[in-house]
């Protein structure tokens, strides 16, 4: 009997062994640089060949790897999300506002970059701009914790941003957060629902709840500026 008992122990410890094994074998095969993942994308994005998305043990590194950028970018701001984080960059410019977001997920192996995008914008000391902002919407099949609506705050009277959508027959609005990056430099970002569909109406409010900017976009792919209101 006793024998018996650990024959089974045995071959239920070579069974666990072998779906772990198993398991992490998949997951590598997924995530490796060229994997199973970058072959979806690939197919996704309509690309002819696999791109290659390495992995890197911290979310900084693998967007240094997948990036390799010439000009130097500052991390200003990192939000832990449902799988990964969102991490916003920024390069020094005082020719233009700019401002890129790049999602990173959290995998067995490391951190693997998952999809971004950036703009920038003209700065105009005639006309200048209360805040501006970029749209990136969610993408089929991806995985990511997008649409998301994000940019820079550049009037200080600015104190509250909300994001009104529309999402299954029904008006949603979405508060904002904003983000202080620097000496008397704001960020502002909306995740919004996956249901949220255009058009998307941007409200900026100061102190006292009074809209001094809005502006009313049909494009989910928008780059754009918004001016104080006469």
């Amino acid at each position: 009997m006793k024998l018996q008992i650990k024959r089974r122990i045995g071959i239920l410890l070579v069974v666990i062994i072998l779906l772990i094994s198993s398991f992490l074998s998949y997951v590598y095969l997924n995530d490796r640089p060229g994997g199973f993942s970058d072959q979806r994308m690939s197919r996704l994005l309509g690309m002819d060949e696999t791109i290659h998305i390495p992995t890197g043990e911290t979310p900084e590194i693998a967007i240094q790897k997948y990036r390799t950028e010439q000009l130097p970018s500052q991390i200003i701001h990192e939000e832990p999300v449902e799988g990964g984080i969102i991490v916003f960059t920024t390069r020094a410019s005082s020719e233009s506002s700019n401002l890129q977001v790049e999602y990173v997920r959290k995998r067995i192996f490391g951190w693997k970059w998952g999809w971004g995008g950036g703009y920038g914008i003209g700065k105009s000391s005639s006309n200048p701009s209360a805040m501006d902002y970029m749209s990136m919407p969610r993408l089929e099949h991806i995985e990511s914790p997008f649409p998301i609506i994000f940019g820079n705050v550049l009037n200080p009277a600015i104190k509250r941003i909300t994001v009104e959508t529309k999402g299954n027959g029904t008006q949603i609005s979405t508060e904002a957060k904003l983000v202080e990056v620097g000496a008397e430099r704001n960020i502002w970002f909306v995740l919004l629902p996956s249901t949220a569909s255009t058009p998307l109406n941007i409200k900026a409010l100061n102190e006292e709840g009074i809209l001094i900017a809005s502006k009313e976009i049909h494009d989910p792919n928008d780059i754009g500026a918004l001016l104080i209101e006469d």
